[in-house]
């Protein structure tokens, strides 16, 4: 009879490709392919990286400002000067935000919502970041907020709605072209993502 030793003994790689397996763009054979790789190459790669983790599992939080993640209560962004030139750009989620980051064009500052709004699941505003980015407006001298959610139905209610909201306030405008129908900012390239944000237009 097989002890209950032997019959564990890939247990807990056996989790660590279930967990894996859940993060987007893994399936369980990606996760496989994944987790042997890093047992391979573990003093390289797997305890660099189980340290590395541990470190962002207990330090990152959200800006209590705009809603990035990093390791203070106040991102690097919203704490400097020079990006406080009257500019927010509101966008859906961090991968959006980093994006923008990543075509290094905005030197404004930002505002993560959360999400969007969406009667079927029951998301309202309030369950979004909308009230403080209204109290923004109000209290950081915004000059322009500039609607950078990605081109789908419930983001373009989303930035209706916004726009609603902060009528007469200050000027609002959107990305314009490169940014396809349906299309979502973490997939642009860094040059439509330019082009889209250098040609923006009023609401």
């Amino acid at each position: 009879m097989e002890s209950t030793d032997n019959l564990n003994s890939t247990r807990d790689i056996d989790n660590l490709i279930e967990l894996m397996a859940k993060l987007p763009g893994l399936g369980p054979r990606s996760a496989r392919r994944a987790v042997l790789h890093l047992i391979r190459k573990r003093a390289l790669l797997l305890t660099p990286l189980a340290d590395v983790m541990q470190v962002v599992a207990e330090t990152a939080r959200e800006c209590l400002n705009c809603g990035n993640v990093g390791t203070l209560e106040i991102c690097d962004i919203c704490a400097s000067d020079k990006r406080a030139n009257g500019e927010l750009c509101v966008v859906e989620d961090v991968a959006d935000l980093w994006a923008m980051e990543r075509s290094g064009v905005f030197k404004g500052r930002y505002h993560v919502l959360g999400g969007t709004l969406s009667a079927l699941d029951s998301i309202g505003p309030q369950e979004l970041r909308i009230p403080k980015l209204i109290e923004r407006v109000a209290d950081e001298d915004i000059t322009e907020v500039i609607l950078a959610l990605n081109v789908t139905i419930d983001g373009q209610t989303t930035s209706h709605y916004i726009a609603d909201q902060l009528g007469g306030r200050v000027r609002l405008t959107t990305l314009a072209q490169g940014v396809p129908v349906g299309g979502e900012l973490d997939y642009l390239d860094d040059g439509t993502i330019s082009a889209a944000l250098n040609a923006r237009k009023d609401i």
